[in-house]
């Protein structure tokens, strides 16, 4: 269904506005398992370890990189954000959209680090693109504040151009919604926004974290669009995958593997923290009609370094595929 928005912004407490909007039921789950506090390491969600929740483990790690003296590295490497390019081809692609640009930034945790948001403002100031869209993991932590994050934000929007779509990660309250709305983001909680460019349309749809809340739904996101129709999903998480394609997705962007954020000399992901192939948790991908696109984010979780992994954002080119 198409986003409904209140012409002055809610206030950020207002949960009736976010019942209005998703649904009681949603609203309730959603801030229920939130207010149980900080996201266990083991169990729940769709994978059972779940490391960037494991705070021991993020002052062990910092403390073993220092005294290998690899810290500052990792932080160096952490904020050389790299531009991938994506060329997306399909048959179902409206002609009015034949070289569309979608600018993807993903897993921001802008409060990991005051100098990031800086370095991301810097890289993404002069890219050329139609719209921007960002899956998910504003924060940092799983819990406590997320102001500092939208304060981060704050520090980057005035680098991108509208129209800007979001969805959820497993970082992040559903109590950011109207603070991220009013500063101009979209966020699409298992709901869609049509694109149009003349007479022809696309689908931009978003669902909610799948990943640790499993607040996905993708049947109320899809309702009421044309079964014909180009669809372009935006999941925090490429977990789900199967489901996407069999909804007769064509274009699928995630991110929250980092893919792997530390990895081995030859490129070798240690841990990607998700319940899908390797071969979906970095670049692009295809699953039956489907294709994909797993970001390995801009940011970093658990520590802010990175290594044999290169932080990113994505141009994704959709062009028309004529020929059989």
């Amino acid at each position: 269904m198409d986003i409904r928005r209140a012409a002055d912004p809610p206030n950020v407490e207002d949960t009736q506005y976010l019942m209005d909007r998703l649904g009681a039921v949603h609203v309730r789950q959603r801030l229920g398992i939130e207010a149980e506090g900080e996201q266990p390491v083991i169990g729940r969600g769709r994978t059972w370890f779940h490391p960037e929740n494991w705070l021991s483990a993020h002052r062990l790690l910092r403390v073993a990189l220092k005294a290998a003296l690899l810290y500052r590295w990792g932080q160096r490497n952490a904020l050389d954000i790299r531009v991938a390019h994506n060329t997306v081809r399909s048959r179902r692609l409206p002609a009015a959209f034949d070289g569309y640009r979608v600018l993807h930034l993903s897993d921001l945790h802008l409060d990991s680090n005051e100098r990031f948001p800086h370095a991301l403002a810097e890289r993404v100031r002069d890219l050329s693109y139609d719209c921007c869209v960002i899956t998910g993991d504003f924060r940092y932590r799983t819990s406590g504040s997320w102001r500092p994050a939208l304060e981060g934000l704050e520090r980057v929007l005035p680098h991108l151009r509208q129209p800007l779509y979001a969805v959820l990660g497993n970082h992040d309250s559903l109590k950011m919604v109207p603070t991220l709305e009013s500063l101009g983001l979209r966020v699409l909680l298992n709901e869609h926004e049509r694109l149009a460019r003349g007479r022809e349309t696309v689908y931009l749809i978003g669902v909610d974290d799948p990943h640790f809340f499993r607040a996905d739904n993708l049947e109320r996101a899809w309702e009421g669009i044309p079964d014909d129709a180009f669809t372009l999903l935006l999941a925090h998480s490429p977990e789900i995958y199967r489901q996407a394609a069999h909804a007769g997705c064509d274009l699928m962007l995630s991110g929250h593997t980092h893919g792997g954020q530390i990895r081995l000399p030859g490129g070798l992901a240690i841990m990607t923290n998700a319940d899908c192939p390797r071969r979906m948790t970095a670049g692009a991908w295809r699953y039956s009609a489907m294709a994909g696109y797993t970001s390995v984010g801009a940011g970093s979780s658990l520590v802010d370094v990175r290594f044999n992994c290169p932080p990113e954002v994505t141009i994704h080119e959709l062009r028309r595929q004529t020929s059989y």
